[in-house]
């Protein structure tokens, strides 16, 4: 009787366990700390495969970042699309397969997909699994992702990164940056994110001499003292 109720325990414990994946480094966290004011845009190119943009602006109170997405021009066949933020930006010439896999911070990988009733197993990137895929053109969406990060530096920062658009068969088709547009107290900390210091000098390298005086100044120095003494000597003599 007990091994069949260990046996029944350990069966549901494993289904559970197939619908749902987190990450090697856990389940992805809530961020608290957007910068309020940050706005970044992906802008697709009208002359592509597909126009539109994906905006994003953190929270008012910090917690998350506010999502709107609007597509259009989408092929006629191939749907429903997908799109995701990837690790990447796109470089100069445009190559969307430079921009190497989806944001993921957390280590989950893509398979099985994404559980969208439960967003913190999911790839922080993977918008469309999380939030709904492409199934109209044109194609509009808003909808608050807690698990996105608007300041530099942290685990889920995607300022640095872009947006592709996919096929179903995650062809990629689409691609764009995203840019900072607006900010009220993340500028400074995003530049200083895109220009980092390759390296900085250990505490223990002595610090170089002084400069020696200019020509001049030490005679100067040292007829201070001698001046004081004459004008006071003088000043007895009158008495």
């Amino acid at each position: 009787m007990r091994s069949s109720i260990a046996f029944s325990v350990l069966s549901v414990l494993a289904v559970a366990s197939a619908q749902t994946s987190t990450g090697k480094l856990g389940d992805a966290l809530v961020v608290t700390d957007n910068p309020v004011g940050a706005v970044y845009v992906a802008a697709l190119s009208d002359g592509g495969k597909v126009s539109g943009s994906v905006s994003a602006v953190a929270a008012s109170n910090g917690t998350g970042v506010s999502f709107t997405v609007s597509f259009k021009d989408l092929p006629k066949s191939g749907g429903p699309f997908l799109y995701h933020i990837h690790d990447l930006a796109v470089p100069a010439n445009g190559s969307c397969a430079s921009t190497l896999a989806h944001q993921d911070p957390y280590q989950r990988g893509e398979d099985p997909p994404c559980d969208s009733s439960n967003p913190k197993t999911c790839q922080v990137g993977d918008l469309s699994g999380k939030y709904g895929k492409v199934t109209a053109d044109p194609f509009e969406a808003s909808y608050t992702d807690l698990y996105a990060s608007t300041k530099p530096g942290s685990f889920a920062f995607f300022g640095n990164r872009s947006i592709v658009v996919h096929y179903a068969n995650k062809t990629r088709i689409a691609c764009a940056n995203f840019e900072l547009k607006s900010s009220t107290n993340a500028t400074a900390s995003a530049t200083a994110a895109a220009a980092p210091t390759t390296s900085s000098t250990p505490s223990s390298v002595p610090k170089p001499p002084p400069a020696p005086p200019a020509p001049g100044a030490a005679a100067a120095g040292a007829m201070a003292p001698l001046s004081l003494l004459f004008g006071a000597f003088l000043a007895a003599l009158m008495l």
